[in-house]
């Protein structure tokens, strides 16, 4: 028993010196094969449920979250006006960055375009394709730019000279107009009746109120606006220079535009949960969608409606040809109301140079506007944005009472968003439901049983009709 229980302990040593002198040879092959430790990498987490002590501090941690979040809200509530002009101060700096985006946005299409023809071919012809592609996105770019630049320098040259023309003829001839009008407003006759004689005053008291405005009240206001042109002129030649810095940062944002895409949609997967980050990538996708349909169509519409009035008034020898023409294009960009928005100005500017023109810029504009909004722009702009008249209404209006002329042109392209998500939350409960999701379902006779079941209006007349003979 002593010599088994002695060879065992014999084995047992020489087990553990043959283990040593293993180790030993490792550590000295070590240096001939580097290996990287464990930690060297990222280490993965052990998946082990939060203690009671840690449990306990979440808890306390949520809780006490909730009440600085309440704080803060209630201090940032006093300090609005300073969080606005915070805001404010910070979309001023971004400006430039804001104008390349917006560029960028309306140039991508043209630079899309051209990789779509050029790649392929450059591909096939160099050896790397990186470079390839590259090459074609450069010209894209330089090819969108020399376009931009082309079509404002065009638009520059056609409008400066005419619009500066018009309105030094306005200037010019403006007060002899009014003057004219009035004139010819106090030779009307009118008979000595009792509604006579109150037009008659009416007329008088009017014509003396707006003499006096003419020498008191608008008077002051050139010289107001004298006193302002100092600064606007440097606003101006400041928003220019946002421009141009614009036009540099839409360089780089074109060339990266995948990175920043792929950056985006994995911030998204890291923040959101699957489901979730589905759902705002398909939003993101169709506002883009609708928002670059939109812009882009109505862009288009805007310029041929403008290039139209062009040629229609100098067919009919109008005055104020090219001033007429950009307020009716820049105006036609809101929809609904902007060729009205556009047309009254325009007429009063028309009719005081000459009645019998006015009469017939508006005869000329409502034709304009009926080809504009039942033949040009469906062909242009289609159904982009899902809106029906009165919802498109209702956006123009909400939309200009918030943010201006901003709002009422941008207003129906978001407003066309939030209609897509409010129809797409609907019709997902109604699936839950198994009813059907079409508004054509829901008529005067049709209705959902109280076990959830959908009854159609045939079925109803049917059941109606039975009833009826029944009674018979």
């Amino acid at each position: 028993m002593e010599n088994s229980i002695e060879n065992l302990e014999e084995k047992n040593s020489s087990k553990d010196i043959k283990n040593l002198e293993n180790i030993e040879e490792g550590i000295e092959a070590k240096p001939k094969e580097e290996k990287n430790a464990y930690y060297s990498g990222r280490p993965v987490f052990a998946k082990r449920g939060p203690s009671k002590l840690r449990q306990q501090f979440g808890r306390g941690m949520t809780i006490f979250l909730v009440v600085a979040a309440s704080i803060l809200f209630y201090f940032a509530l006093l300090r609005m006006t300073d969080l606005s002009n915070g805001i404010s101060r910070i979309i001023q700096v971004l400006k430039p960055v804001l104008y390349g985006c917006v560029i960028a946005y309306l140039l991508n299409p043209i630079v899309k375009k051209v990789d779509q023809y050029l790649a392929p071919v450059l591909v096939k012809r160099m050896e790397k394709e990186e470079k390839a592609r590259g090459l074609s996105r450069a010209v894209g770019i330089f090819s969108s730019l020399i376009l931009l630049l082309i079509l404002v320098s065009a638009l520059l040259n056609l409008l400066i000279p005419e619009l500066y023309v018009s309105i030094r003829n306005l200037i010019f001839t403006l007060p002899r107009q009014i003057r004219e009008a009035l004139d010819m407003l106090n030779d009307i006759q009118i008979d000595d009746s009792t509604t006579g004689t109150l037009i008659k005053t009416a007329l008088e008291e009017g014509t003396d109120m707006f003499m006096n405005w003419l020498r008191t009240d608008l008077l002051d206001r050139v010289n107001e606006i004298m006193s302002n042109l100092t600064v606007g002129v440097f606003n101006f030649l400041s928003e220019v220079v946002n421009v141009l810095i614009g036009l540099i940062v839409s360089v780089y944002i074109l060339f990266s535009k995948e990175t920043f895409v792929r950056q985006s949609k994995k911030m998204v997967y890291a923040v959101c949960s699957a489901e979730h980050a589905n759902m705002l990538l398909h939003l993101t996708t169709k506002s883009n969608e609708i928002f670059g349909g939109f812009i882009i169509g109505k862009i288009i519409d805007s310029a041929i409606i403008g290039v139209l009035c062009f040629f229609g008034l100098s067919i009919l020898n109008m005055p104020y040809v090219m001033l007429v023409s950009v307020i009716v294009g820049v105006t036609n960009v809101i929809p609904f109301f902007g060729p009205y928005i556009g047309a009254v100005p325009s007429t009063i500017l028309i009719f005081l140079d000459e009645p019998m023109k006015g009469i017939y810029f508006m005869i000329f504009v409502l034709l304009l506007q009926q080809f504009d909004g039942n033949i040009l722009g469906p062909k242009i702009l289609g159904n982009s944005t899902g809106l029906s008249a009165f919802w498109v209404i209702v956006a123009i209006l909400l939309g200009g009472g918030l943010f201006g002329f901003v709002g009422m042109v941008m207003g129906v392209p978001t407003f066309a968003v939030i209609y897509y998500i409010v129809q797409m939350i609907l019709n997902n409960r109604l699936e839950r439901k198994k009813l059907p999701k079409g508004s054509e379902y829901y008529d005067t006779l049709s209705y959902v049983d109280n076990e959830g079941n959908y009854i159609h209006s045939e079925k109803q007349e049917q059941n109606i009709a039975a009833e009826e003979r029944k009674e018979e």
